[in-house]
């Protein structure tokens, strides 16, 4: 029968059956499980919804002025106004490895300007997603070319979580290294050494060179030594983080001390470089992976690789961070204001750290707190143990994450006293 003979009320019947299987048919992603919110994200909503006056956000890991807002360094001002009131400039697309004035001062600043490995053209790079991308094309290159197959990536413990969840996503196996001393509220650089020594020859250590996080516990020179002995004699791979550079110590130089150093010896090493913190431009992802090979052959190959892969996840990389960042640290007289607005954002962390150790000692909080003025950079790994801090979220409406580390820029000359005091009532009681 064709359906111009169907009768109506059939018709009408067939059609409601085909709309009630399509509405109840299962969808192909049905067994899709619902991922966990990011702690820091979540953490900055339920501050943001959180109507209480007093409330203190030490979660977020961006800096913030003595009034709590966040802060455009007025260098980065000075070459917001020269770009836009640049008539050369347009919106074409970057290189595939990205802007090279971009690149190569982002390489220069790490290593400094009379390194060895720049010279002799061994030093390869490409501009990323800030220092998020920087580690991802890293550990992508390396899942696919790194020649001891199933060479395990290791963490400190503590790191930032999304050390971890980046190299497993390409595939790489994570182990974990000794880094924070419960005991001390320091380094444990005899666990550290201990595992890299028994690490199978040629493993890949993740490194932070300055402002570890969460700990704000950093090696001595001395201790990067011995550091970079044992990694050279077990042949690993050494995979430098640098997120803060002059903005732990506000020494740019200081700071980069460990690359340097690393490079110095002949390592053949990655380092993931952010301009997030020290630019203050969390938003516009300008991220730079500088290569260090061991000849300009093989990092030309590299680089080629970086590319290729680049090239099917982004494309190319957005360009305006990069230009700002490249403004000024090309230019003479921006980069020494930069200098001393990165000097200014230092200086007001090292400033609340004492602060902070103060009102605690004058207080008599029980227990030890030279690790709040010892540790360095955006981030202070209190101690405190997570029931603790249930405390200090559901009583005093401080939010920090769970692990006791506190953002060091959320911090002010208000709110110090108000935070210490909570601290020192979960301290005495619970």
């Amino acid at each position: 029968m064709s359906s111009t003979s169907t009768p109506p009320a059939l018709r009408l019947q067939q059609i409601s059956n085909h709309i009630a299987n399509r509405t109840t048919k299962a969808s192909v992603f049905e067994a899709v499980s619902a991922a966990p919110a990011d702690v820091i994200f979540a953490l900055t909503s339920a501050y943001k919804a959180d109507p209480f006056p007093q409330k203190v956000n030490l979660g977020v890991g961006a800096y913030r002025t003595e009034e709590g807002k966040p802060w455009v360094l007025p260098v980065v001002k000075k070459a917001d106004h020269i770009l836009v009131n640049d008539n050369n400039l347009d919106h074409e697309y970057l290189p595939i490895l990205g802007s090279e004035a971009f690149r190569k001062a982002s390489s220069k600043l790490i290593l400094g300007a009379d390194s060895k490995a720049l010279a002799e053209g061994r030093v390869g790079s490409a501009q990323c997603i800030s220092g998020t991308g920087a580690v991802y094309t890293g550990a992508h290159f390396l899942a696919k070319h790194y020649p001891i197959k199933g060479a395990a990536c290791y963490i400190s413990k503590p790191t930032w979580a999304n050390h971890r969840a980046i190299f497993e996503g390409v595939g790489i196996p994570v182990l974990e290294y000794p880094y924070w001393d419960g005991a001390t509220k320091g380094l444990d650089l005899k666990g550290m050494l201990g595992v890299m020594q028994a690490a199978p020859n040629g493993s890949i250590f993740l490194l932070h060179p300055c402002a570890h996080n969460p700990t704000g516990v950093d090696p001595t020179p001395e201790q990067w030594k011995q550091i970079a002995d044992v990694m050279e004699a077990k042949g690993h791979f050494t995979f430098f983080d640098c997120a803060y550079q002059g903005f732990a110590s506000g020494n740019l130089d200081k700071d980069a001390f460990s690359v340097r150093y690393f490079v110095e010896r002949g390592f053949e090493l990655f380092i993931a470089q952010s301009f997030s913190k020290n630019f203050g431009l969390y938003s516009e992802r300008a991220g730079n992976l500088t290569v260090v090979a061991k000849t300009p052959e093989v990092k030309n190959r590299i680089e080629s690789q970086i590319a290729k892969a680049q090239r099917a996840v982004i494309s190319n990389p957005p360009a305006y961070g990069s230009r700002v960042v490249s403004l000024v640290l090309n230019d003479e007289k921006l980069y020494e204001e930069w200098t001393k607005n990165l000097s200014s954002m230092a200086d007001r962390i090292i400033d609340m750290r004492k602060a902070l150790y103060d009102e605690l000692i004058r207080l008599g909080t029980p227990g030890k707190w030279n690790h709040i003025v010892d540790q360095i950079g955006m981030f202070s790994f209190t101690g405190l143990s997570t029931p603790q801090v249930k405390v200090l979220k559901e009583k005093y409406h401080v939010y920090l994450t769970d692990n006791g580390r506190i953002s060091m820029a959320g911090l002010n000359s208000k709110n110090v006293k108000y935070f210490a005091q909570a601290v020192d009532d979960v301290v005495r009681n619970h």
